[in-house]
């Protein structure tokens, strides 16, 4: 017979751990960018098959948008959102322009909307938006 010690395990799924999650805006923007980095950018909705009819693999191992990987990066699932996620969302629509122009209005859905409406542009590459993490971090680690 097992004891409670041997049979409750401390150990977390690396996506799950809360000392695996980053604590600032260049840190979610480094996460998101390994998430996109290993399982690709997608354009469209958050992930894709949303609704899981044809897809039965875990919404954080599928293909996102960058939102998604923003929202993943700090809470663990690419539905779910966080004030860091929503800090760093808010971030990056200030610095990216779609069709030479920075977001509308300052709401969280909107600058969210412009952040998907960079990556859903016709010719993005999962490359260019783990490039424009990266360098987002890197900027935002000087002005810290």
């Amino acid at each position: 017979m097992a004891t409670s010690s041997q049979t409750l395990s401390g150990v977390r799924p690396l996506h799950a751990s809360p000392l695996a999650r980053p604590s600032t805006v260049p840190g979610v923007y480094r996460a998101a960018a390994r998430l996109l980095a290993s399982n690709g950018l997608y354009q469209g909705d958050f992930v894709p098959d949303t609704f899981d009819r044809e897809i039965c693999v875990p919404h954080f191992l599928r293909p996102m948008s960058i939102v998604a990987a923003l929202k993943c990066a700090t809470t663990g699932d690419p539905h779910l959102t966080s004030l860091l996620s929503d800090e760093a969302i808010a971030v990056l629509a200030l610095r990216l322009e779609v069709d030479g122009e920075g977001p509308l209005f300052g709401g969280i859905f909107d600058l969210e909307a412009h952040v998907d409406g960079w990556g859903d542009l016709k010719g993005r590459t999962t490359e260019s938006a783990v490039a424009v993490l990266e360098a987002a971090a890197d900027a935002n680690e000087v002005f810290a």
